[in-house]
């Protein structure tokens, strides 16, 4: 098994915590989508619109291996209001850097969309 990081309500840290924004849940996941688009080494793996669940892949290197990197974005239908869970999964890592993708994404998004 590998290692694994996510967003949890109890993180020290608030910009590991899921991110809540006042918009409309279709709207968020559209700004995942061009988000993971600008981050450099990150690919879409499946994007399930129905569900707003994203799959991305990032290798990390040689000691990194490949990360799963899982965004889902929950809400009320056509209410502005969504939390954004990001979750990442690590196989094959010497040096395992989930929380670090889990910032590399969160950091400018949160920026993108506050």
């Amino acid at each position: 098994m590998g290692a694994v990081f996510e967003t949890r309500d109890d993180a020290p840290d608030e910009r590991l915590r899921p991110l809540r924004v006042p918009i409309r849940s279709d709207q968020v996941f559209e700004s995942v989508r061009e988000m993971v688009a600008d981050l450099d080494g990150w690919e879409v793996v499946t994007a399930d619109e129905a569900l707003r669940v994203l799959t991305c892949r990032k290798r990390a290197g040689l000691l990194g291996g490949t990360a799963t990197i899982t965004i889902r974005c929950e809400g009320p239908e056509g209410l502005p209001s969504t939390v954004v869970h990001v979750r990442s999964t690590s196989e094959g890592a010497v040096v395992a850097r989930d929380r670090a993708h889990v910032l590399e994404f969160l950091t400018p998004f949160h920026r993108r969309v506050c």
